[in-house]
């Protein structure tokens, strides 16, 4: 377990629970289902029971309804078993949800009431469950996105609870740049100067105390303390994944695409309906891991050239997904033609030994002092650059429709309001898809 000079991550994670017990009149933790949520939700418990603190802590758990039954036995024995210290909140309504195993949708829909039918499994069987026929969120919109829903419910228990509120997020700055985006973030507002902390509004913080563990203290931790965790690690391991491979998400996200097939071999039951729920998941599930989709080295199909190979997939896709992939890639091309992006030293110098059409176009004044570059023409490929992804070719272009990376993160794109209000319009328009 990851040690400092006084403390190791455990000490200074109680910490941080007694920091937010101490500034804060309400507690939550998000719970997923997974490991890290798991951690932090079994951490908060036992502070909680050991300083005898009478107040309930709120649980906030957004179902996304295809899952292993192992994810969903997790989550109900945590909800049971700790019933009469939490304040619950399983949320199963219709929301928008990002579907990466599709080039037919950009979105799914959990819990979608007009394909019951096709529900991976039945509605959860609890008092507490909120779905549409006891909706208590007066921001709720029909099949809003996840991130609105997940947002909204912040300010809603702010809004609903006397006081200060406080969220306990189970995410690690090691498992990706956005997580660690979340606690780095220079321009947030903070509480009394923690880093770990985000002010959401006047009354609700974000908090992320086990930003600075690593997986392997996670399962030290639980098994120390002989916290209850999901079984389904317990099987991935079986299957022969190592710990840093493992992951519980939806199924169609386009982080366990790659995964998709372990549902065939773990859970036989649960994976015929998962791959009848979302058109397009049996063949991510069969080929997810292959160059169909994108993953390992892609090689050009004979008689093409990457340009061409680009217009050949848009020419494959549906009319709105194509227009999506075309708007995108036309920002990028506009952006490197006419205003130019910054690169590292090394790849500006390989790009000029190579004989790129390129130009320089003065020094960039957002957070770097280095020159941006302009390319007179997209390259094709710019496979003989090793220093540098952050290349635009018509090669990254094909690569993020074998992906079915709609957003285009392959590219460099990030979210941005902009690209969130067009996603929110594009939900609406083709929810019906």
């Amino acid at each position: 377990m990851k040690i400092y000079k006084d403390k190791n991550v455990f000490e200074a994670t109680m910490e941080r629970i007694k920091f937010a017990f101490d500034n804060f009149d309400n507690v939550y933790v998000a719970f997923s289902g997974g490991k890290d949520s798991g951690l932090l939700l079994n951490m908060v418990l036992d502070y909680k029971r050991h300083n005898h603190i009478d107040r309930k802590i709120g649980v906030f758990h957004q179902d996304f309804e295809a899952q292993y039954q192992l994810t969903t036995n997790y989550v109900e024995k945590m909800f049971d078993d700790n019933i009469d210290d939490i304040e619950p909140y399983w949320v199963c309504l219709p929301m928008g949800s990002r579907c990466a195993v599709s080039n037919y949708q950009m979105y799914w829909y959990p819990w979608d009431d007009e394909k019951k039918n096709l529900w991976v499994r039945p509605m959860p069987n609890r008092p507490y469950i909120i779905n549409l026929d006891n909706n208590p969120f007066e921001f709720y919109k029909y099949k809003m996105s996840q991130e609105d829903l997940y947002a909204g419910f912040a300010h809603w228990y702010g809004k609903h609870h006397k006081g200060k509120s406080i969220c306990l997020v189970g995410i690690r700055a090691d498992e990706s740049i956005n997580r660690y985006r979340a606690y780095a973030n220079a321009r947030k507002t903070l509480m009394r100067d923690s880093q770990w902390t985000t002010k959401l509004d006047d009354r609700v913080y974000n908090a992320y105390p086990i930003y600075d563990w690593t997986t392997k203290d996670v399962w030290v931790a639980n098994a120390k303390r002989g916290y209850a965790y999901n079984e389904i690690y317990d099987l991935f391991y079986k299957a022969g994944l190592s710990i840093n491979q493992m992951r519980v998400s939806s199924p169609y996200h386009e982080n366990a695409k790659e995964s998709l097939n372990l549902y065939r071999v773990l859970e036989p039951t649960t994976w015929a309906k998962v791959v009848s729920r979302v058109n397009g998941a049996n063949f991510a599930a069969m080929y997810g891991n292959s160059r169909l989709m994108g993953v390992g080295k892609i090689t050009l199909p004979e008689g093409h050239t990457w340009r061409s190979y680009v217009k050949f997939l848009l020419a494959t896709l549906p009319e709105s997904i194509r227009q999506n992939y075309i708007s995108k890639f036309k920002t990028s091309i506009r952006f490197w033609w006419k205003r130019g992006g910054v690169v590292c030293d090394d790849a500006l110098r390989e790009l000029e030994e190579c004989k790129y059409h390129i130009r320089r176009n003065g020094k960039s004044k957002y957070k770097s002092d280095k020159e941006r570059v302009i390319f007179l023409g997209t390259p094709d490929n710019t496979d003989n650059i090793k220093s540098s992804i952050d290349i635009p070719s018509w090669k990254r272009m094909a690569i993020c429709i074998l992906k079915n990376d709609h957003l285009c993160k392959y590219m460099g794109f990030a979210q941005t309001q902009k690209q969130t209000q067009r996603e929110k319009e594009l939900m609406e328009k083709y929810k019906s898809l």
